[in-house]
């Protein structure tokens, strides 16, 4: 499969109930990398955390979670200078103040630190990084046409049965095969009806409908993630060897 990770640094906003923040996060970490690191900026233990995307042109929030937090990577997720939005789970830490938080501090006008030339918006301007490279389009059209080789490589079609690494017992039916534009990020998503309710949806991502099942049994996931097979629907008493009983 090939490698999509990025080196690059983006920036984005960290906003929760008691602190909001610019920081800098590589597309390369996993989730819970992720939520180690917002620890600090939020006060919030990683196991309490939920993280949701928002977007300026859309109302409703995007979780931010994977059935494989360590081995997920926030990329797909990521684009310059978006909002993640960290709520608590606990009740206890719901209302945390992280260390510092109430002392105050000078805020830099967009358009004042636009005018300077000693920063990193500068430097990239200066040397075509990122959204200011010209060349932009083309290499997030070929990242997604190497999405697609890797769809037809793999023979993922709709219909077919499948396992999703790195686990071998969550297996399904690929139920869709394209673009999903609620989720951020480039190229095509695969969507899965789980044999079980391990899913985050029902097929349907921020009110469009791209297939249908029970609420549950959905799942939206890049091509590296979907193994094509003969996999029979696993009974009860059936077990595997690569088991995965401790998933959250």
């Amino acid at each position: 499969m090939a490698n999509l990770t990025t080196a690059r640094d983006i920036p984005v906003l960290v906003v929760s109930s008691a602190a909001s923040s610019e920081r800098r996060v590589n597309p390369s970490w996993s989730i819970s990398q992720l939520k180690v690191k917002f620890e600090s900026v939020t006060g919030i233990p990683p196991a309490a955390q939920a993280l949701t995307l928002r977007l300026p042109d859309r109302q409703q929030g995007i979780p931010i979670s994977s059935d494989d937090e360590d081995h997920t990577q926030i990329g797909a997720w990521l684009s310059a200078y978006v909002e993640i939005h960290v709520a608590s789970t606990d009740p206890a830490t719901a209302n945390v103040v992280p260390l510092f938080s109430s002392v105050p501090k000078y805020e830099m006008p967009m358009e004042t630190y636009s005018s300077l030339s000693d920063t990193v918006l500068a430097y990239k301007k200066a040397h075509r990084i990122g959204r200011f490279d010209p060349h932009a389009p083309e290499i997030e059209q070929k990242k997604a046409a190497v999405l697609w080789d890797e769809i037809d490589t793999a023979k993922i079609i709709v219909g077919a049965r499948c396992i999703l690494s790195p686990s071998s017992t969550r297996r399904g039916t690929v139920a869709y095969v394209g673009l999903v534009p609620e989720i951020p990020g480039i190229g095509p998503w695969i969507g899965v009806e789980l044999d079980e309710p391990a899913g985050k949806n029902d097929g349907s991502v921020a009110g469009t409908r791209y297939f249908d099942c029970k609420p549950q049994y959905g799942v939206f996931v890049r091509p590296e993630r979907v193994e094509v097979g003969d996999w029979k629907v696993l009974g009860l008493d059936e077990e595997d060897d690569d088991n995965d009983l401790d998933e959250i």
